[in-house]
């Protein structure tokens, strides 16, 4: 794989999963031309949510921010995709928007479906409900696909698309 064609993860969190948008939520990206490879509906449990909240959210946002984001991940299921295309972390990370949803611009997920705060989040100590995850780089993204995807469980196909856009042969 290029350095150009990545692959990256999204989780639809608990709350996408109880507002009923995932579907919504899924075109967006599809709309761009994002290549799914990975689709699960899944229970997360506390030692997966620990390993996607590793250590470097302790370092940057503390234990005690990393213990509210376990808890809200697990609180129901979680759909996790992985994408495939042409510079897609980047992509996919402007299609969600600022991680806080008060400062996401309208157009992205987080500005069009969520309006929550950190203030209130923590005035409340809870997670901040911002509907999605998506990896920050591609190497995070190669972390977190791993920690949520067997290899066997993503899959390689061909749309119609690959033909023109990235110009590939069968």
């Amino acid at each position: 794989m290029s350095d150009q064609l990545q692959r990256t993860l999204v989780l639809l969190k608990p709350d996408t999963i109880n507002r009923g948008i995932v579907g919504e939520i899924l075109q967006k990206f599809e709309r761009v031309g994002a290549k799914m490879i990975g689709l699960k509906l899944i229970q997360c449990d506390e030692k997966t949510a620990m390993c996607h909240y590793g250590e470097d959210v302790v370092r940057r946002r503390g234990e005690h921010i990393r213990k509210l984001m376990v808890e809200m991940l697990t609180t129901s299921p979680v759909v996790a995709v992985v994408f495939e295309g042409v510079e897609i972390v980047e992509v996919v990370r402007k299609l969600v928007g600022e991680t806080e949803p008060k400062k996401a611009a309208p157009g992205t997920i987080r500005g069009d479906y969520a309006h929550v705060s950190y203030a209130y989040s923590d005035a409340k100590k809870i997670g901040v409900f911002n509907l999605i995850h998506a990896s920050a780089n591609p190497e995070e993204a190669k972390a977190e696909i791993d920690v949520w995807f067997k290899p066997e469980e993503l899959v390689n196909h061909k749309p119609l698309y690959t033909k023109y856009v990235l110009r590939e042969d069968d």
